[in-house]
């Protein structure tokens, strides 16, 4: 038997992913498949100068093909990074992306990302960091070694430039850190609250931490406190969700992801769950 070539191994058109997960769901009208090759032409990708930061750059698809989510390419002193992708790379993208530069790496924050990441490593000739607590989901093999399994809670893989396992969406679920700014995937979830204008009313959330977002499944108390744990003791006034526009700046945009995690768990009826007496200054102080 032939082998399949790569832009013909099918995708869902749903989630845009080559596995299966409870996470997603399958719609009503069933199951269906795509694949790189049937869908040139039918959709383009963008990119897009960050509001704040002219070092990043976000990359999507436009229509909308699977989640929606964007990829994020990261100009930094030491190198360029892209953090996660999405399953449609058209050749303008690849030449706008090495028009910066060579591509250190890209780092993918769970397996709803994986999407199409061995096409991109080849593309980009740069290896493909996950995290190995979630290689069970790695549906393909990797004949070029592209894939770097990462290890340990926390990784540096530039200076400065840190991915950190939060756990929860996935076990293996990651964030990256990069000086102010705190790239999120879904391993913490941007609410639509996030953008409520000031004076913002008493107790409304910005972040929530979620096991399926379609699915509406909250993750429980332990979870949502390992997330905090993971990215506490990390510096940031900026976050960047799964999907464009979901870009949040804030002085108190760390407090507000621990307000989410708080009011979340207290939501569950957790009153006396440990982490209600944390704080962004510490255990013992004000939220």
């Amino acid at each position: 038997m032939s082998e399949v070539a790569e832009e013909d191994l099918i995708i869902c058109v749903a989630c845009g992913t080559q596995f299966d997960d409870p996470r997603q769901f399958v719609p009503p009208a069933g199951q269906q498949w795509t694949s790189l090759r049937r869908e040139q032409g039918k959709y383009e990708n963008h990119w897009k100068q960050d509001a704040s930061d002219p070092r990043i750059w976000h990359l999507y698809t436009d229509p909308k093909l699977g989640i929606g989510e964007r990829a994020s390419l990261l100009l930094t002193p030491h190198g360029n990074i892209i953090w996660d992708c999405f399953a449609y790379l058209s050749p303008s993208l690849i030449d706008f992306i090495l028009s910066h530069g060579p591509v250190h790496a890209v780092i993918i924050s769970h397996p709803h990302f994986y999407t199409t990441h061995l096409i991109w490593a080849r593309a980009l000739s740069c290896p493909i960091y996950t995290h190995a607590a979630d290689q069970q989901w790695l549906s393909r093999p990797d004949p070029l070694s592209h894939r770097r399994l990462i290890t340990t809670p926390t990784l540096d893989i530039l200076p400065g430039v840190t991915a950190i396992q939060t756990g929860g969406h996935f076990p293996g679920s990651m964030v990256l850190h990069w000086q102010n700014h705190l790239f999120l995937a879904d391993s913490i979830m941007t609410t639509p609250a996030a953008y409520t204008p000031e004076p913002r009313p008493q107790g409304m959330g910005a972040y929530s931490f979620m096991w399926s977002i379609p699915n509406m499944v909250p993750l429980g108390p332990d979870d949502v406190w390992a997330i905090w744990k993971a990215v506490r003791d990390r510096d940031f006034g900026v976050t960047h969700g799964l999907m464009m526009g979901m870009d949040v700046e804030h002085a108190d945009v760390k407090k507000w992801v621990l307000e989410g995690a708080k009011r979340q768990v207290r939501r569950m009826g957790w009153e006396g769950h440990e982490i209600l007496e944390e704080s962004v200054a510490g255990p013992d102080a004000e939220v």
